[in-house]
């Protein structure tokens, strides 16, 4: 069955129809896995990833649930299910099925089950992180403003608290940036500094950071030939749509902004699954929706094929679904007018095939069947054919902690992102802007007092020399840089023993325990 430009999916025999391929050619076309719970869903995931692996080409997915680890280590003829695998490859004629690995690079957004993943906040850019935080188009401004302010002062913004420190920044000195840049409303600033706080706390600390991901650590090849295949380990991340959706949403910016284009290669250079697609697009904003739709049509011509695995192709929009040109259609069941509906519309987005009703069949296939339609010659759907997936050769079901930990024990990335680097960046800028202004408010506070001393010794004839008392005075002369601003503010807020008081209060609780 190998052939060197396609991948083997499945067949079946006289019941079902002819053998089901997929064209390395057209695989970044993108594609749609869908199915009920149970139906077999990750199965077809594991086996397109290996199968990609066996082609060349490095794959990206997340792990929801486990299992998905088990690509890692080969499968094994005392498996539970190892008699069954060999008569279903034996019935759809898969003489080359056999156990084996793959080169599984294990990441984790928490750095506990995988490498940490990071990147920074200029890598997100203002645009992005303005759609994934809903702003508005005033609060927009300000964040756009904020990364202006850090090109233009050597301020980079690599974490949060740096953002959170600019943005802070630049509510002490609205006014005077104001002037420049236009109006910088404090209530905005507030309220993008509070949808900070919910990234923070669903775990964007840690995602934002550095080192941060080199998008060349993914995109490998093994010695072997395979192409790495990246696992997320992603059941603790679902807690925190939020931050899963900014997560795959970056790395699918970074990959459309990063790759040169290729129009349609022999075969995909990179290949994205979204499992569990609804938890992405479930109670989204349509900005981001918007913005996934732009970069799956967009992606294409760099080579990248994205996959969506999802229980009803209803969860994925219609202008994202019209765009997945390979799939595989798993189960649906139809309990409800909802559901009923959905299966119906499922159906029609198949070629139909005169043999069987296709509505009928999604409702009737077994687990580990599935419809199948791929793109063939000119990038045209083949006519809907029902299906016999074919087994995997790696592990079904996850592996088990020590095996997690042998793996990544050779990891080819061990020691480039395990331990984080803090660099000086805005925060530390700032507060040591901050300091030096407190140390420089203390200054001219003690010359005041001595020039207040000497005068009133003069006054009282104690010291007369018989000229006036010394006054201090300081002319200034030519226009600050917006840079100088917090000196000015803050040496104007210190110029009294209560404004100094006050100063080191504020001071102290923005810089304190960071």
């Amino acid at each position: 069955m190998s052939e060197q430009d396609r991948i083997f999916l499945g067949g079946g025999g006289a019941d079902y129809g002819d053998p089901q391929s997929l064209i390395l050619k057209y695989a970044n076309r993108h594609g749609l896995i869908a199915g009920a719970t149970g139906t077999g869903k990750t199965v077809t995931l594991q086996i397109l990833a290996e199968s990609f692996s066996n082609a060349g080409v490095p794959v990206f997915l997340a792990d929801v649930k486990g299992d998905l680890s088990g690509l890692a280590v080969p499968g094994s003829p005392h498996h539970k299910l190892h008699e069954k695998l060999v008569s279903r490859s034996e019935t759809i004629g898969f003489s080359d099925f056999a156990y084996e690995d793959f080169p599984v690079v294990f990441w984790d957004m928490f750095g506990e089950k995988g490498h940490p993943v990071r990147t920074t906040i200029s890598e997100m850019g203002p645009l992005l992180l303005s759609r994934l935080l809903e702003l508005t188009e005033a609060q927009e401004g300000i964040l756009n403003i904020a990364f202006r302010m850090s090109d233009e002062e050597g301020l980079p913004l690599l974490d949060l608290k740096d953002l959170q420190a600019l943005l802070v920044w630049l509510g002490e000195n609205a006014k005077d940036v104001g002037l420049r840049y236009g109006n910088i409303s404090t209530a905005s600033i507030g309220a993008i500094q509070r949808r900070l706080i919910v990234l923070e706390n669903q775990g964007a600390a840690e995602f934002f950071g550095e080192p941060a991901l080199e998008l060349s650590d993914m995109m490998a090849v093994s010695g072997g030939g395979k192409g790495r295949v990246n696992v997320l380990a992603a059941d603790r991340l679902m807690g925190s749509p939020r931050l899963y959706a900014t997560f795959l949403l970056w790395l699918l910016s970074e990959l459309f902004e990063t790759l040169p284009e290729v129009g349609d290669p022999d075969k995909p250079v990179f290949v994205f699954f979204f499992d569990e697609a609804h938890l992405l697009f479930e109670d989204a904003p349509k900005a981001l929706v918007q913005k996934v739709e732009q970069v799956a049509r967009l992606i294409r011509s760099k080579g990248v094929g994205v996959y969506f695995i999802t229980q009803n192709p209803d969860d994925v929009p219609s202008d994202i679904l019209g765009q997945l040109g390979n799939r595989v259609q798993h189960a649906l069941r139809a309990y409800t007018p909802r559901d009923q509906k959905a299966l119906r519309a499922a159906a029609e987005t198949f070629r139909p095939n005169a043999r069987f009703d296709t509505e009928d069949a999604i409702r009737d296939v077994g687990v580990g069947e599935a419809l199948v339609s791929t793109l063939e010659k000119k990038g045209v759907p083949s006519v809907v054919e029902r299906t016999l997936i074919r087994p995997p050769s790696s592990q079904l079901g996850p592996i088990g902690d020590s095996e997690r930990k042998a793996v990544m024990g050779r990891s080819p990335v061990i020691g480039l992102y395990d331990a984080s680097v803090d660099r000086e960046s805005a925060f530390e800028k700032l507060r040591a802007r901050a300091e030096a202004a407190a140390e420089e408010a203390e200054r001219e506070e003690a010359a005041a007092e001595r020039a207040e001393e000497e005068e009133r010794e003069f006054k009282a004839a104690r010291r007369y020399e018989g000229r006036s008392a010394p006054r201090s005075s300081r002319s200034r002369s030519g226009s600050d840089s917006i840079g100088e601003t917090l000196v000015k503010s803050v040496i104007k807020t210190a110029s009294s023993r209560s404004g100094r008081k006050f100063l080191r209060g504020v001071m102290g609780s923005l810089f304190r325990g960071r």
